[in-house]
């Protein structure tokens, strides 16, 4: 499993995790697309944002390996703004490569793609 030097292991003051420290021995937790309702919590809505910048910020528009990022954190952004970037694709791999939409990514978080890109 490559693990991401330098990118956040979670949000700042919360227990909100960004990254994993070691591979799950049980198996790899597999992503999913995770529907974001408008009655989120806001806290919810920061920690999706702060992931987005974090993501943005390492990786831009290249694709990227799973490695060590939070299954449950990319979930919330996979299918929409994180895509795959291979077929064929496996949601239940550390090594699956994925993207960012750029498009999509902009339409949901502008003030991150437009003012960092």
């Amino acid at each position: 499993m490559l693990k991401h030097r330098g990118f956040p292991g979670r949000l700042s003051g919360t227990d909100f995790q960004f990254t994993i420290r070691r591979a799950n021995p049980k198996g790899v937790t597999p992503l999913t697309r995770r529907e974001r309702f408008r009655d989120r919590k806001p806290a919810d809505k920061r920690a999706d944002t702060a992931f987005m910048e974090a993501l943005w910020a390492h990786f831009g528009d290249q694709p990227f390996e799973r490695g060590n990022l939070d299954a449950g954190r990319l979930s919330w952004l996979f299918g929409r703004e994180v895509v795959p970037a291979e077929n064929p694709f496996d949601p239940s791999s550390y090594d699956a490569l994925l993207v960012i939409d750029v498009d999509v990514a902009r339409a949901s978080f502008p003030e991150i793609i437009d003012g960092m890109g």
